[in-house]
């Protein structure tokens, strides 16, 4: 097993970091268009093989896609981070072309692999790839939903002061401030509604919570959040390849399914060794449906700044 992972910044070399310390492959590759730092940090990350007890063996790579050669699955995560007040929209122009060049080089080399989006706006970036890819879109997926969905259950864990570990939840739709929908109403503690515990005030307050939590973290850091993102990144990664058949809320290609088509968004998806095997149609509500017919329009808008 092989895996990529392009760009070495702070979500990208946190991505490979968890990837290597889970031992998902034999062979990690990081790569980055910066003289010497992925080679850095994957020298670093060697070193802690003898401490931490794993066999998996991180290469560093400055822009040499030959050495991506055979990945089974491929992490795209280059992009400029977002800064504070700053929307992950507006990042869409200067992302857009890296990403394009990015796709490109890694199936240049590898094919047959499974493609993670991270890169933001991420459903945008995920279409795009999928459009100038051609490749079949179960192997192309947007990682937004489960970082979103880890976010939810931090938020409500928080509010009901009990472990995230008891939570299950889920958000779907746009990965953006005001296109993600937490599904408040589906949430549970241990298969027991949250509604049991926390008032309709609580429950709007975590949900709003969740649809700024990236901006809360830009604003507090200074620039975009890494540890969340690497880790949700690292969990898709691992269903695709122990074939764990997870379901995780994913960016994907819709094509009738929630009343949407040619379009990319956020829903429920199984996680397989093939990519994503199928769509898990949950019934919403009559707003919830709304909400997502809103998220998809503003989808659409960003797919057409782009002209895709």
């Amino acid at each position: 097993m092989k895996i990529t992972v392009v760009g070495a910044g702070a979500v990208g070399a946190t991505t490979a970091d968890n990837i290597i310390r889970r031992e998902l492959a034999e062979e990690v590759v990081l790569l980055d268009i910066k003289e010497g730092v992925s080679e850095g940090k994957s020298l670093d990350m060697y070193q802690t093989a003898a401490l931490l007890g794993f066999n998996t063996r991180p290469i560093g790579s400055t822009n040499d896609y030959e050495k991506t050669k055979g990945s089974d699955v491929v992490v795209i995560t280059s992009g400029l981070p977002r800064k504070p007040g700053m929307t992950r929209e507006e990042l869409i122009g200067i992302n857009a072309g890296i990403v394009k060049v990015v796709t490109e080089n890694l199936l240049k080399y590898s094919p047959k692999a499974i493609v993670i989006v991270v890169s933001n706006p991420m459903d945008t970036m995920t279409y795009l790839a999928l459009k100038e890819s051609g490749i079949p879109k179960k192997r192309l997926i947007g990682m937004g939903g489960a970082l979103d969905s880890a976010r939810f259950k931090t938020y409500l864990a928080l509010a009901m002061d009990v472990s995230p570990l008891d939570i299950h939840g889920m958000v779907i739709g746009g990965h953006g401030d005001t296109t993600m929908i937490p599904l408040t109403r589906l949430a549970t503690y241990n298969g027991i509604p949250v509604s049991r515990f926390l008032s309709a005030d609580q429950l709007e307050k975590v949900a709003a919570d969740t649809m700024v939590g990236g901006a809360t973290l830009t604003k507090l850091i200074g620039t975009s959040a890494w540890y969340a993102p690497g880790a949700a990144t690292m969990m898709l990664v691992e269903s695709i390849v122990r074939n764990q058949k997870r379901v995780v809320p994913c960016s994907v290609y819709l094509n009738g399914e929630y009343g949407q088509k040619d379009i990319c968004m956020g829903v429920p998806v199984v996680l397989g060794r093939g990519g994503w095997e199928k769509i898990i149609n949950l019934r919403l509500s009559d707003a919830e449906k709304a909400a997502f017919e809103k998220s998809a329009e503003a989808v659409r808008s960003m797919n057409a700044a782009l002209n895709l």
